[in-house]
């Protein structure tokens, strides 16, 4: 058995994501255009992640084992998180870390709700010892007191945000880092950059939503 696949998380993230199921963000009353519009826009992410502060928008269950099995392939130590929310992804990293044998999840959530609900699930998963949750901006956040080394980032914040939180990790990373980006289609300029020849990136789409990428230069 695994952190992963035992009691106490086992239950509990069967438990949360049957409750994401049953609360989606269209719930929230958003029409499908201005969704689509506040996720690309560089200011208007505010808004609507304020607006959906309510709701989960966690990684799919495929995408949180994806997680847990890179993160434990590559023995990684050091991790580094955009966007909290209510924990669940947090939760995969933090197992892997604790059956690696130990180590430092830094993840960064702006909506001060959600890290109270990401911190209770942390504490029923017996995980809290191994994750810093910084609130605020993760422009602010994430922008210094860093590990020397970053073996795995998972960015899952505000989309147009990628390529600059790309840039305030990116001096850290060690050769082969690797770098899980979520819904990464709505970040073209962030999937041009980990794509392009010379970029110091090899990448490719992982099913449907998901970037994977890892640092060679």
């Amino acid at each position: 058995m695994t952190t992963l696949t035992a009691a106490p998380l086992a239950l509990l993230l069967d438990r949360l994501f049957a409750e994401a199921d049953a609360k989606r963000p269209e719930l929230a009353g958003l029409p499908a255009e201005e969704l689509q519009a506040l996720m690309h826009s560089k200011t208007g992410y505010l808004e609507l992640y304020s607006r959906l502060k309510d709701f989960a928008l966690p990684v799919s269950r495929e995408t949180g084992r994806l997680l847990y099995l890179l993160a434990r392939s590559s023995q990684a130590t050091t991790i580094v998180e955009f966007g909290t929310s209510f924990g669940l992804s947090t939760l995969h990293l933090a197992a892997a870390l604790r059956d690696n044998g130990g180590g430092r999840l830094i993840t960064s959530e702006f909506e001060p709700s959600k890290v109270n609900i990401a911190r209770q699930n942390l504490s029923a998963g017996g995980l809290a010892d191994l994750v810093e949750i910084r609130v605020g901006d993760a422009l602010q956040t994430l922008s210094n007191d860093l590990p020397e080394q970053i073996d795995l980032v998972l960015l899952d914040g505000a989309k147009p945000l990628y390529p600059a939180i790309l840039d305030l990790l990116q001096s850290r990373f060690k050769p082969g880092a690797l770098i899980v980006a979520d819904n990464a289609d709505h970040s073209p300029e962030y999937l041009a950059r980990v794509r392009s020849a010379g970029g110091g990136y090899v990448s490719l789409p992982f099913a449907d939503d998901v970037e994977l990428s890892m640092r060679v230069g």
